[in-house]
């Protein structure tokens, strides 16, 4: 089973965009839709996440205004790849703290 690429941006209040993604190994062969289903369960109904508990870094690039600006990164898609692994987690790994720690709607 390839290795999945889990592609994600921010999005600050002025619309400048950040985009980052992690690869991680995929030795339970888990298919591509679960983990797809997966994740978008666990996200909001905009597809929005909080990176904290995923354990993803701060990817914003600009400086943060708190009365305008969130916390929430956007979930772009989850694709197979044969680049290597970025990230030390396998993506059952990735997922079991993904499926603990879903964002609740606003």
């Amino acid at each position: 089973m390839p290795n999945m690429k889990f592609s994600f941006l921010y999005r600050d209040a002025a619309n400048y965009k950040t985009f980052a993604a992690f690869v991680f190994a995929n030795p339970e062969n888990i298919p591509l839709e679960d983990i797809s289903k997966r994740i978008l369960a666990s996200c909001n109904v905009n597809q929005n996440f909080d990176p904290l508990p995923w354990s993803l870094p701060n990817i914003r690039t600009q400086p943060y205004d708190p009365e305008l600006d969130h916390n929430w990164y956007e979930y772009e898609m989850v694709e197979e790849t044969e680049e290597m692994p970025s990230d030390e987690r396998s993506i059952g790994q990735f997922l079991e703290v993904v499926i603990m720690n879903p964002l609740q709607d606003f």
